[in-house]
Formats: C-alpha cells, sequence, structure tokens
C-alpha cells in the first residue's frame, strides 16, 4: 500500500464519521487538530498510528482570507466541537494543533484555541502539514478552499514558495447564484449536492480561471506532481478541468479532498 492509498483510506474513514457521536472510548494516546476554513471549521481526533478516531464539521463564516472575522463566533464552534468530540471518545481535550494560510499571521488561529481554553500543541501553515502527512518531496500543492486558492511549490521535502490568490469555493457558488437566479445559500446546497455535477457547464469558467493561477505559478517547469486539497476540489469533474486544462502536469486528487488538511493538520508532529 502506498502512503496515498493508506490517507486515501483514512480520508474515506473521516468522511464515514464526521459528526457522528456514537462513544468510542480511547484509552490510548490521542491528538487533536483543529482546521478554521473560510467555509468550515473541522476537527479531527486521530490516535497514534494517525487513524481517525472522531470527525466533527460545521459550516462558519466566520474566517475570511485566513482573518478570523468574527471571534467569538468561531469560539462557540469550536467549543461545540470539541465538546461533542469529548463525549464520543470519553476523554477530556487539553491541547490542539492548528495551523494558518501561508502568508497569515499564525497568532490569529492561535487566539481562537486559546479562547476556547486549549493549549496550542503546534502550529502549522497549511500546506506543510500535507506534505507531512502525504511526505511530498517535490511538486505542488494546490489548496482551494472556500475564499482562497492558495498554492506551494515543493522542493526537496521543503516550502520554496506560496502564493494565495482571492480565488475559491465561494467564487464557484457565486456563479451558480447568479446564473440559475437563486440565493446564495440555495446554490451552496445545489453545488454540494447530489446533482452537482449537472452545473458543471455554469461554473466551468471558474474552474479555468483556477486553472490559470496554477500554470501561472508552475512558471515554465516541467512533469510536476500537482496535490489536491480543499472542498472546492471535491466538485464532480473538477480535476478533469485542471487536467485538461494543465495537460503536462499530473493532477493527484485525494479521496475526498476536503478533509485533507484538516486530517493532515490532526496528524502533524509525529504520528
Amino acid at each position: 500500500m502506498t502512503r496515498l492509498d493508506l490517507i486515501n483510506k483514512r480520508l474515506r474513514k473521516v468522511g464515514n464519521m464526521v459528526n457522528q457521536t456514537d462513544p468510542i472510548p480511547v484509552k490510548g494516546f490521542f491528538q487533536v487538530g483543529i482546521d478554521l476554513g473560510t467555509a468550515n471549521i473541522v476537527l479531527i481526533v486521530v490516535d497514534e498510528t494517525g487513524e481517525p478516531l472522531a470527525a466533527f464539521m460545521e459550516w462558519a463564516e466566520v474566517v475570511r482570507d485566513g482573518i478570523v472575522l468574527d471571534y467569538w463566533g468561531a469560539t462557540q464552534i469550536v467549543k461545540k466541537l470539541q465538546s461533542k468530540a469529548e463525549q464520543r471518545i470519553g476523554r477530556k481535550i487539553e491541547q490542539a494543533i492548528t495551523s494558518f494560510p501561508p502568508g497569515t499571521d499564525p497568532m490569529i488561529s492561535e487566539n481562537v484555541i486559546k479562547n476556547v481554553g486549549l493549549k496550542v500543541q503546534h502550529v502549522i501553515d497549511e500546506p506543510s502539514s500535507v506534505i507531512k502527512l502525504l511526505n511530498i518531496d517535490s511538486g505542488m500543492v494546490v489548496d482551494i478552499g472556500g475564499g482562497t486558492t492558495g498554492i506551494a511549490m515543493i522542493r526537496d521535502g521543503s516550502i520554496r514558495k506560496a502564493y494565495d490568490e482571492p480565488t475559491g469555493g465561494r467564487h464557484v457558488t457565486l456563479t451558480l447564484s447568479g446564473n440559475q437566479k437563486i440565493s446564495f445559500d440555495e446554490a451552496e446546497k445545489r453545488k454540494t449536492g447530489p446533482d452537482a455535477a449537472q452545473y458543471k457547464p455554469v461554473v466551468e469558467p471558474v474552474f479555468q480561471k483556477m486553472a490559470d493561477i496554477i500554470r501561472q505559478q508552475i512558471d515554465g517547469q516541467t512533469d510536476l506532481d500537482i496535490y489536491l486539497s480543499g472542498g472546492a476540489c471535491c466538485f464532480p469533474g473538477f480535476d478533469e478541468v485542471l487536467r485538461r486544462e494543465i495537460a503536462r502536469h499530473r493532477v493527484i486528487k485525494p479521496f475526498n479532498p476536503l478533509y485533507l488538511t484538516p486530517l493532515a493538520i490532526a496528524s502533524y508532529g509525529g504520528v
């Protein structure tokens, strides 16, 4: 089993257990990651081997471009997710790992965790957590969240260049909303619903713009492995657009990339 196969297996497990509250008492070591995303806040608990034990997610509009716009709202959501996770694993959570988008102040994320009453175990930039989780030596990580497209160029296991563009899943939703003449919330439901694929022709121009952003950062390099992360990458056919628009490179889409960065954050530090 390759490293990607293992992570895909764990991502499937996270997807199956997200927001499940059935108790699974944990007696041994565990580690907690909290991802403060633009569209979602995700808390994942893993064991000493990195296997997921609990996963909780809540939709939120309290973060924008790595900046927490509503500290009280963010704190309340994290407290709620923490409480649910504690009930599931039967243990008190006292510390957590969190992250920040490249180019933003890590203290912004740290302050939310501390305000909840948790000790900050680690704070890591988002692409670095993915690099470590997937054991990436060279290539590119493209993290497309609710508000931004984050790109990290990797060489010898380290980030050589990071770039953030304010184009993300929100722009896909806005495009769908305008085209269908429906509310933003209704467009979000359709974008993530079972019939989302029918809207691909409508939103494809946004994906093409994302592909253009990626192409500009490739800067003439050839034969790159491009790893996708973030909820926007889950839209049916998104990776097909990238493969067509960036044909000289390999586009690698892990299973349900919505949970890739949260799992990477929870797993950071050696597990």
